[in-house]
């Protein structure tokens, strides 16, 4: 089996680093990663040739013949066009941003999996790209707001005065918002949050903040078997949005969190709530490639909108991408071992295998996942592929 490691053109972050690469030589395979591959996430080529892999001087070259093409964001035309019939591309491959890309790689032959629709099992744990990569931007949200808000963070008790602690409020507590929570309090920050989920009061309340929400009974009920949130009545909605309107106009930093995948980023903060805050403060719009949470906020720029600057950054755990693609290029290996590979560490793809199914959006030249309109794949009599 030969796995490829393309350098990504418009992200910091690598798919593999030496220590999985390692793993991946030790299973039989062949690695080959394109020169510079990892350079943004400070592992020189050396790091690799040391784990075992080979450089290649070109992506093309890197993913010639390969079985594996792992890839941060979607591999480029030209990677598609060198990748042979039946090469699998795993990846953050944002599904639902272009459905023609996709195409072109069904017709390319390749099977294409979408470790973003990888599902919240306990199985599926240690190969979810979005908790791993979310919770590194929740810390560097906090650390990017502590960067510009030009004033100290925790309360300072001095001998000519006291210098009261930044008040920082976090809207949504899942991965992302929790670390923010967690690292503001580390930083010394008073911190609130809010989430429409009545399961998230306790967990915001066990990392010392306090939790902003019309508790009402509706609220009380605002939560599926699942674990989701249910639709609020506008009722509900009115009495939230002004609670909130009035706590943030208190506020020093504010960080949004709210994206839902395939969806356009709700509006959180409103231009008014935005006029409200007191003059210095700062807002970080973690929501900013889907529209945004905030209106004003700007992919890719950090703007000042009145008393307030808008932090808008893209790929915010790109921004930390050394400790990003460590726990990514961990999600992509457990996998290949688990889904890919068999007891032996021979390459046979488990095609019915359910992290399989969930995630896998083309083969055989065809669109197969339901969610984009295809069929599930059925296990072929036999693979394809074989060990190499």
């Amino acid at each position: 089996m030969k796995i490829a490691v393309p350098a990504e053109a418009e992200d910091t972050r690598v798919a593999a680093t030496p220590d999985v690469v390692k793993r991946y030589v030790n299973a039989g395979a062949e690695v080959a990663i394109e020169s510079g591959a990892g350079a943004q996430s400070r592992v020189p080529d050396e790091a690799y040739r040391a784990a075992g892999a080979t450089i290649a001087p070109t992506a093309e070259a890197a993913v010639g013949g390969a079985d594996v093409i792992l890839t941060v964001r979607r591999p480029s035309p030209s990677v598609v066009a060198a990748a042979k019939k039946g090469a699998f591309v795993i990846g953050a491959l944002d599904p639902y941003g272009d459905l023609d890309g996709f195409k072109a790689m069904a017709e390319a032959g390749l099977s294409t999996v979408a470790m973003e629709l990888m599902p919240r099992i306990t199985r599926a744990q240690s190969m979810d790209i979005l908790s791993s990569q979310a919770n590194l931007a929740g810390y560097q949200a906090v650390i990017d707001a502590a960067e510009v808000y030009d004033r100290a963070i925790p309360m300072m008790m001095t001998a000519a005065g006291t210098v009261p602690a930044a008040k920082i409020f976090v809207m949504g507590a899942g991965v992302a918002g929790l670390q923010a929570i967690a690292t503001a309090r580390r930083l010394g920050g008073a911190v609130s949050a809010t989430d429409v989920r009545p399961a998230a009061k306790e967990q915001v309340a066990s990392l010392g903040a306090k939790f902003i929400a019309v508790e009402d009974e509706e609220f009380k009920a605002a939560e599926t078997a699942g674990g989701y949130a249910k639709e609020m009545s506008e009722g509900y909605r009115r009495k939230q949005a002004e609670l909130v309107a009035t706590h943030i106009a208190k506020q020093d930093i504010v960080i949004t969190t709210a994206l839902i995948p395939g969806r356009p980023a709700p509006k959180l903060i409103s231009s008014e709530m935005v006029a409200s805050m007191q003059p210095g403060s700062v807002i970080v719009d973690l929501a900013v490639e889907r529209g945004g949470n905030v209106e004003g906020s700007v992919a890719g720029e950090v703007v000042t909108v009145g008393p307030t600057t808008i932090i808008g950054h893209r790929n915010v755990q790109g921004r930390i991408a050394a400790s990003a693609s460590l726990l990514y290029a961990k999600n992509l290996f457990t996998f290949v071992d688990t889904v890919l590979l068999d007891k032996e560490k021979a390459f046979a793809p488990k095609w019915d295998d359910e992290l399989m199914t969930a995630t896998l959006l083309t083969k055989d030249g065809a669109m197969v996942h339901p969610r984009f309109g295809g069929t599930a794949p059925a296990a072929p009599a036999q693979s394809a592929s074989t060990a190499g």
